[in-house]
């Protein structure tokens, strides 16, 4: 009798644990399960909380920020920017568009392509002034980007200017020669590897690049000269690559005064409401642009050099 109780207490406890188990693996289920949901109705709130465009209700100033390198990986892009000043112009509340730029330059193409839309979105709206303020810097592409603007506003402090242009990379050949690195390339088309770091410089090569460096630079000083036109106090500096600061820049020419956003939109615009029209970029757009320069830099090996308006 005792043998058949101990066996029937053993049952009733192994039975108990089973149950207990099966309970705890239906709740684990279940609470993935409400995880699982949850993140999903939070992704497809924020996809869609992304494409969302801001409509004002009364009269602003409109506000764009250009913020880090223009083009590049994770740079600003000139379609964003070119999409954010044609919402902001066709805002029938906007009363002026301020531009407010921190930007050391970058892609002289990308930065040219945002100067023509302003200039075309001026000329079109001839009533709606557009104004840049810069913060701590606006150098090189993005003064170019500036020098579109109605006016410019800067603080005493910020460094302005950087007219010029560069191209670097690397030479290895020194090392590769104490390294016993040999170096085999093989191409199709005399100056197809044309800069290449691996190889000896080619000084043929290396008067075409300052060339065409030169025919970029020249392009940049004439849009900085229709940009300002007569506040241009002009120097042989000027176009140097030299920096300024704020107050200098203006009796330069280069600004026409110091303020900031604030100051711009209370006594210059008038409407002291700002309104942000900046570009957010999405995750997916992210994701989609980060990957196709990635691929586009795996399958041209030979693109070593970026030519920058910085």
């Amino acid at each position: 009798m005792n043998d058949e109780r101990e066996n029937s207490v053993l049952e009733r406890l192994l039975q108990a644990n089973l149950d207990e188990q099966r309970r705890a693996r239906r709740w684990k289920v279940l609470f993935r399960s409400l995880t699982f949901i949850w993140l999903f109705v939070l992704l497809f709130w924020l996809v869609s909380m992304d494409g969302e465009e801001f409509t004002s209700t009364g009269p602003h100033t409109a506000l764009i920020e250009l913020n880090g390198e223009i083009g590049g990986i994770d740079g600003v892009t000139a379609d964003a920017m070119i999409s954010a000043l044609g919402s902001a112009f066709d805002d029938k509340h906007t009363q002026a568009v301020v531009m407010r730029i921190n930007s050391p330059g970058g892609s002289p193409v990308q930065s040219g392509q945002i100067y023509d839309e302003m200039r075309r979105l001026r000329a079109k709206h001839p009533k709606i002034p557009l104004y840049v303020v810069v913060d701590d810097l606006c150098a090189s592409g993005g003064y170019y980007i500036a020098a579109a603007a109605d006016k410019i506003f800067v603080d005493k402090a910020s460094l302005v200017g950087s007219i010029g242009v560069l191209m670097d990379g690397f030479g290895f050949t020194e090392g590769m020669k104490k390294l016993g690195v040999e170096r085999r390339l093989l191409t199709a088309g005399e100056n197809k590897g044309f800069l290449d770091p691996f190889s000896p410089s080619a000084p043929g090569q290396e008067a075409h690049m300052r060339g065409i460096l030169g025919e970029v630079h020249e392009q940049f000083i004439q849009m900085v000269r229709q940009g300002r036109g007569k506040r241009l106090k002009e120097t042989p500096e000027m176009f140097s690559g030299l920096v300024w600061n704020g107050a200098r820049s203006v009796e330069m020419g280069l600004a026409d005064g110091l303020g900031s956003l604030d100051y711009v939109a209370r006594e210059v615009v008038k409407a002291e409401d700002i309104v942000d029209f900046t570009p957010q970029e999405g995750i997916a757009e992210r994701l989609a642009r980060r990957i196709g320069t990635q691929v586009g830099a795996a399958l041209q090996p030979w693109a070593r050099e970026t030519l920058r308006v910085r």
